[in-house]
């Protein structure tokens, strides 16, 4: 019994994460980033996050930048960006490191 349950919450958290994996290929290429001002940050230890080009229904949305805490002391914010693959453009989200 116990292996069974073992394996039903091994199969749902497989199931579970591979929505996290899936990528959208878009067929139509990204326009150009859109040039921002920055306004002035809120604080000293704020990080400006670039806006970017979001893929919403048929057509691309700018999401404007930001100013944004880090998690924690010492990493740095890298930019999303949209990646040429076979068949269109796929966006890969930016992240801490």
């Amino acid at each position: 019994m116990k292996k069974k349950w073992i394996l039903t919450l091994a199969a749902a958290a497989l199931l579970s994460t591979s929505a996290a994996f899936a990528q959208m290929v878009v067929r139509v290429a990204p326009p150009p980033p859109v040039v921002e001002r920055r306004p002035i940050a809120p604080g000293p230890r704020y990080i400006w996050v670039d806006g970017y080009h979001r893929w919403v229904g048929q057509r691309y949305v700018w999401v404007p930048g930001r100013w944004t805490l880090p998690p924690r002391p010492g990493v740095m914010w890298v930019p999303g960006h949209w990646d040429a693959r076979p068949g269109g453009w796929v966006w890969i989200p930016g992240h801490w490191r």
